[in-house]
């Protein structure tokens, strides 16, 4: 356990020096070989890392890189919406929007109107709303049995 929590430690014996090390962590790193070579691996890695300098551009480095952003901006743009800027492809998606939600908004209002109900064989119809004559016809024919003894029903003629 000594060894992992060490090993996470590296980075701040490293940077800190041997001294700022606890006497505990020094005692540890002269009874333990694997983490003595480890931590002495580490300083190595580091001191090349200081020592590492970045190689400098090739002289021509600067005009090819301006040359290549004066391409790319003198290019057309492509992006998802360029088509935008034709205006045929603009208002015939203007269109096909305005299409869509026409149908959505009809379907919604025939939802609103309609309702569906089954029959005892199982057949899908369309009931109207009540309200409509068809509505109302429909929901008197279903209910006959209930309107059968209404006595103002009686009294109407059929011929009117």
């Amino acid at each position: 356990m000594m060894c992992e929590k060490l090993r996470q430690q590296f980075m701040e014996a490293v940077l800190s020096g041997p001294e700022a090390m606890s006497p505990e962590v020094q005692e540890h790193l002269r009874s333990c070989a694997a983490c003595a070579g480890e931590l002495a691996s580490f300083r190595e890695t580091m001191a090349l890392l200081d020592e590492w300098q970045a190689p400098e551009p090739s002289p021509y480095f600067s005009s090819r890189l301006l040359a290549r952003v004066r391409e790319q901006a003198a290019a057309p743009a492509r992006s998802w919406f360029g088509w935008l800027r034709r205006p045929i492809a603009a208002i015939a998606a203007a269109v096909l929007i305005a299409l869509g939600v026409s149908l959505l908004e009809i379907d919604r209002f025939n939802q609103e109107h309609n309702t569906f109900a089954t029959n005892n064989d199982g057949a899908v119809r369309v009931v109207n709303a009540p309200g409509t004559a068809v509505g109302d016809l429909q929901y008197l024919d279903k209910n006959a049995d209930l309107f059968s003894e209404f006595d103002a029903l009686d009294g109407q003629s059929s011929t009117e």
